[in-house]
C-alpha cells in the first residue's frame, strides 16, 4: 500500500491531501488544512504549520511527500518571500520525520491533471474529484490543491513503492 501527501503552503492555510492505494488504483483520501490566525506573530504562525504537519507525517506515515513549489509574481515580492518561509518549515518538518520530498510547480499539477497548465482552481477541483471518483465538492481549495499533487506523487511513485 503506498501512502502520498500533498501539501500546497500558505501562511493563513496549508492545505493537506493524502491519497492511499496499490496498483495504480486509489482506495482511500483525507484532506484538511493547517490554519493560523493574522494577529499571530510570524515565527508563531510558521511553529504552528510546522509542528501540526509535523504531528500528521508522525501519525499517517506517508512514503513520499509532495510539496507545491514556490512561486513569487512580480507585483508580490514578499509574498513569494513569505511562502518560501512555510515551505521551508514544511521541508523541515518532512526531513525530521524521515520522508522524501518532491516539489512540484502549480502549473505542472494543472497540466498533469487538466492537460491545461493554466487551468483555474475549479478545473484543477473537478479533475482531483473526478480521480478519487467522488462528486462531493473539496474544500477549502488548499486542500484541493494539496490533493492533486498527492494523486501527482502517487501515480509517479507507484514503480518505486
Amino acid at each position: 500500500m503506498l501512502k502520498i501527501i500533498g501539501i500546497d503552503p500558505g501562511l493563513a492555510a496549508t492545505g493537506l491531501g493524502i491519497v492511499t492505494g496499490s496498483g495504480g488504483k486509489i482506495t482511500g483520501y483525507s484532506y484538511g488544512s493547517i490554519r493560523t490566525a493574522q494577529k499571530m506573530l510570524l515565527p508563531m504562525r510558521l511553529d504552528k504549520i510546522f509542528s501540526e504537519l509535523f504531528e500528521v507525517l508522525n501519525y499517517e506515515k506517508p512514503d513520499f511527500m509532495v510539496l507545491e513549489d514556490i512561486f513569487s509574481l512580480k507585483q508580490y515580492p514578499k509574498s513569494g518571500l513569505m511562502l518560501g518561509k512555510v515551505a521551508g518549515v514544511i521541508l523541515l518538518a518532512g526531513c525530521r520525520a524521515h520522508i522524501s520530498v518532491a516539489e512540484i510547480s502549480v502549473r505542472e499539477a494543472k497540466q498533469v491533471l487538466t492537460g491545461n497548465g493554466n487551468a483555474d482552481k475549479a478545473q484543477l477541483e473537478r479533475a482531483v474529484r473526478s480521480q478519487l471518483g467522488t462528486d462531493l465538492p473539496i474544500r477549502p481549495d488548499h486542500a484541493s490543491d494539496a490533493l492533486a499533487l498527492a494523486l501527482i506523487g502517487f501515480y509517479r511513485n507507484q514503480a518505486d513503492f
